[in-house]
């Protein structure tokens, strides 16, 4: 995850063009929303996806935990454990912990995607800038795609149609990171955000029964998972985008 850190600090030093624009400064007191936004939006796009999904496809939702109620039993200590308190455990663990945790991995790639290719992009304008940046950041995912990351293998079209739903996935996500990161002025909220992405992503496996398609669902990374992403993408391309932004540092 620090390779697109890596690449823009070797760049930087190649072109010889400065550390003026790195978009490191934090700018809190006026971007204080946008860092909010990031830490609570991916939890409720993912939750709003997994719904969906569970909505359109009902035979795969557990509402006994079957899987989970198995875990804990294989440990006399957790055996009678709520496994309905196990997920709000796992919930409020995602939303309150890991952005910052996982912060200290997504940085290595926002410090490359928002700090140095979004900006590069801007003068595309905005909403390209957008769309560009989220599929060059998924089609840097495909190498681990087509060795069963996200979306295992076996399933129709694989590997083609799982590295094509990664970047369907990236441009839906990096639109949101794209805009914290340009409203705020700053890689930061970007940083927060796709760690509370990485943090919640795994939620509906809890919920899960049988055997769904991963390019449905219900992790956000699937079609019907990724819809409140979705959602919240074409808001801001909608309603938000459009606009160039310059470095504030």
């Amino acid at each position: 995850m620090w390779a697109p850190a890596l690449a823009h600090v070797l760049t930087r030093l190649l072109t010889r063009e400065g550390w003026q624009d790195t978009w490191l400064r934090p700018h809190f007191k006026r971007g204080w929303r946008y860092w909010l936004a990031a830490w609570v939006v991916p939890a409720l796009a993912t939750i709003v996806g997994a719904a969906v999904f569970f909505a359109l496809l009902p035979r795969y939702f557990d509402p006994d935990l079957t899987m989970l109620r198995g875990m804990l039993a294989q440990n006399a200590q957790t055996a009678t454990m709520n496994p309905w308190l196990i997920v709000a455990a796992q919930l409020g663990s995602a939303v309150l912990i890991a952005p910052l945790l996982n912060g200290l991995f997504t940085f290595g790639e926002e410090f490359g995607w928002r700090g140095y290719l979004l900006p590069k992009l801007l003068p595309l304008g905005e909403r390209r800038a957008m769309l560009v940046s989220g599929v060059i950041w998924g089609v840097w995912h495909w190498p681990v795609i087509a060795m069963g990351h996200n979306y295992g293998f076996g399933y129709p079209g694989a590997p083609w149609t799982g590295m094509l739903l990664m970047v369907w996935f990236t441009v839906v996500t990096g639109c949101f990171l794209a805009w914290a990161t340009l409203r705020a002025g700053s890689v930061w909220p970007a940083v927060i955000g796709h760690a509370a992405i990485n943090g919640i992503s795994a939620l509906g496996v809890l919920l899960v029964q049988g055997n769904p398609s991963s390019l449905l669902g219900p992790l956000p990374v699937g079609l019907l998972g990724s819809l409140g992403w979705a959602a919240v993408a074409g808001w801001i391309l909608w309603r938000h985008a459009g606009r160039r932004q310059a470095p504030m540092d």
